[in-house]
């Protein structure tokens, strides 16, 4: 027996509920399957986890550096580690029940639990069920990927969701992939106590950032003591042995231009990127075609080859972020309910990254303004000239914005700095709006915060050299 749905979501992340609350309202019957835990990457192992475990870490800083603001602490600072770990999951808890609260109130809306495997283009099985559908909704994320490592197969490591659950602090903690998630958890766990490694394959971290910004990142880290090994591509996994014979953590080789040629650590954190969840659904079955990484290929609305399904979030390969998968609803829903026809072709880049401080990015970089020709201008400001940096003593880092010379319009920033995650959302409506910042940031600002500095750099911006 078949059960027939107005519509299937496959994976209830970021983009899955409030598509189906949308068909609800609708007056559509939908099933949403989910085979773990709803609330997908972002509220299980992702941003909210993380998040909250860098809050901790950001106090363990504060406290244990209270001196630099006239506050002496007695005994100095401890990390229990457990309570981290506690509170870390009483708040992704609280976002997982909310969730999973508000797709059970959704009328018409059926939580299936299961893993979904097509066998026709409009029918899947879960369980013992066959579900089919009209319209089929793919929101099934992805996971760590590991590639490339002899012998990591023969030892214990780590991802971005088991590091979360370790029970005791690292001694030594080896960290492959100098990249967003590797350096969060880096300086995270630098800041719990640990000593910590980054091994990068490449010339700087951050790749796809501009040199400066990975340069200023790797000052700030090394100065907290965590130590960078570039150009130091690690080919080779193994278990340490101590002197009786018995396991006593890890050796990593690398292919180095300089340093030693292993890397010996307690624990082993692999970061090196992420693959989406598509290669046991059975989408050759559908008739769904993949890239070579196993990203659903997808148009400017998220439809696949095949027009009755969609591919939304991070298995799509259009972006990697709980923000972008959110939009993916918005594009969808509007096109379905609302009479509209957006894409997400014109959605600007923008991401942060959550070292502390943080790297917050939108458009284009400096390397990438410089590379396409376009006559642009370039303001730059040093966090030790932002007033409410100063204040809160935490004055590392840089705003640089960009802009095209002509138009007068935004096309790129990077605000390294306190704050900067929260100041640079004003650039990025100035950019959507597609207006020049001359027109719409002449508000008077709030002083004393980041925000408030924008205009008075955009204002001193001078000529961008380009590319030699």
């Amino acid at each position: 027996m078949t059960d027939s749905f107005d519509a299937l979501v496959i994976g209830a992340g970021q983009a899955g509920p409030p598509l189906a609350e949308r068909m609800s309202q609708a007056g559509w019957r939908v099933a949403v399957i989910e085979r773990a835990r709803v609330g997908g990457t972002c509220v299980n192992t992702g941003c909210i986890p993380t998040k909250a475990m860098v809050a901790s870490a950001h106090a363990a800083w504060m406290v244990r550096h209270a001196q630099r603001w006239g506050i002496r602490i007695p005994g100095g600072a401890s990390v229990d580690l457990a309570e981290v770990l506690a509170r870390k999951d009483r708040i992704a808890g609280r976002s997982r029940d909310s969730v999973e609260k508000w797709i059970g109130a959704m009328p018409q809306v059926e939580l299936v639990r299961g893993h979904a495997r097509f066998v026709d283009p409009h029918t899947v099985v879960v369980g013992e069920r066959r579900l089919q559908a009209e319209r089929i909704f793919l929101n099934v994320g992805g996971r760590p990927a590991t590639f490339g490592v002899e012998g990591l197969d023969q030892v214990p490591f780590l991802t971005n969701a088991s590091v979360m659950r370790l029970d005791r602090l690292p001694e030594h903690l080896v960290v492959v992939g100098g990249s967003y998630i590797g350096l969060e958890f880096a300086q995270m766990f630098r800041r719990f106590g640990a000593e910590v490694t980054v091994v990068q394959r490449g010339a700087q971290l951050v790749p796809r950032e501009d040199t400066d910004v990975a340069e200023a990142l790797r000052a700030m880290l090394e100065a907290e003591g965590i130590t960078i090994r570039l150009n130091a591509d690690c080919v080779r996994a193994a278990r340490r042995i101590d002197g009786d014979g018995q396991p006593d953590g890890v050796s990593i080789d690398v292919n180095c231009t300089q340093g030693e040629p292993s890397v010996q650590g307690s624990h082993l954190l692999m970061a090196t990127g992420r693959r989406p969840n598509t290669d046991d659904l059975g989408l050759d079955q559908a008739g769904v075609r993949m890239d070579e990484r196993g990203y659903v290929q997808v148009d400017d609305q998220l439809r696949s080859n095949v027009p009755h399904i969609w591919a939304m979030g991070d298995c799509n390969g259009r972006g990697a972020f709980t923000h972008t998968a959110w939009n993916d609803f918005e594009v969808v829903a509007a096109n379905l309910f609302d009479g509209a026809n957006r894409g997400i072709g014109d959605r600007v880049v923008t991401y942060a990254l959550y070292t502390d401080p943080p790297l917050a990015r939108i458009g284009l970089s400096e390397r990438e303004v410089r590379a396409s020709g376009r006559p642009a201008l370039i303001g730059t400001r040093p966090m030790t000239r932002v007033g409410r940096a100063v204040e809160k003593g935490e004055d590392l880092g840089f705003i640089k914005l960009l802009v095209d010379e002509a138009s007068k319009a935004i096309v790129g920033a990077s605000i390294l700095g306190v704050d900067g995650d929260e100041a640079v959302q004003s650039l990025l409506d100035v950019m959507v709006a597609k207006r020049p910042w001359t027109e719409v940031m002449n508000g008077v600002r709030i002083h004393p915060t980041v925000s408030e500095l924008l205009p008075t750099v955009l204002q001193a911006a001078k000529p961008l050299e380009p590319a030699a």
